[in-house]
């Protein structure tokens, strides 16, 4: 795991660079705070601790530079204690906010902390699929539009993300059933057109028509 570390006091810098260096974290510092945002944006880190009393410009204006085109996950570690400080900090995109001093080890737990939650959220990710307003979710099985939502047989599923990873494109009608049956031969073309049917009737059921198109002697497409 890669944390950058935007520290302008020399000594905590180092401090917090032995620390996390011994808990086997790869650890980078901008050579110039004022360069901190496109650093941090340049080496794409797992995670940022981030000062606020900064020269030029604040903790806070930074951690607002980065939200525009990143995600990464920013601790604010300061000896900033006030709770308007640190309600100010998470309005403006921060994970964590943790004042100096810091106990070593609740330091360390809070990072695998935000780690871990972001991992997390990152997993679940992978698992939904949207395309016109319509969310695919793997992990919950399920089809959702505009709040409503309807639950998928396992087929239904498999065939409906096979769609969504070539949405845009005509899916030919024999890729989809060597997808959904791994080249079974006996398998008769015509459940591949009552699992169509049954979809465009759960879609329908969530307020949506029209969402899968049949492209004749081809196949269908998103």
């Amino acid at each position: 795991m890669h944390i950058i570390i935007v520290e302008d006091d020399a000594t905590i810098r180092q401090e917090l660079i032995c620390l996390l260096e011994n808990a086997l974290y790869q650890v980078s510092v901008p050579e110039q705070i004022t360069d901190s945002v496109s650093f941090i944006l340049n080496e794409e880190p797992d995670l940022v601790l981030l000062d606020l009393n900064l020269p030029e410009k604040s903790g806070f204006d930074i951690c607002s530079e980065i939200r525009v085109s990143s995600e990464v996950p920013i601790i604010f570690v300061t000896g900033r204690t006030g709770s308007m400080d640190e309600l100010n900090g998470i309005l403006r995109g921060g994970d964590d906010y943790i004042t100096k001093p810091f106990h070593p080890p609740v330091l360390l737990a809070r990072i695998a902390a935000v780690l871990k939650r972001t991992k997390r959220e990152e997993r679940n990710k992978e698992y939904i699929f949207s395309h016109k307003g319509v969310e695919l979710n793997l992990a919950r099985g399920c089809i959702s539009f505009e709040g409503c939502e309807a639950d998928l047989s396992k087929n239904e599923l498999k065939l409906l993300h096979y769609l969504f990873l070539k949405k845009g494109e005509i899916a030919a009608r024999g890729d989809i059933v060597e997808y959904l049956w791994d080249n079974q031969v006996f398998i008769d073309d015509n459940a591949l057109s009552v699992n169509i049917t049954r979809i465009r009737g759960k879609l329908e059921q969530i307020g949506v028509y029209d969402f899968i198109e049949t492209k004749r002697g081809m196949g269908y497409r998103i």
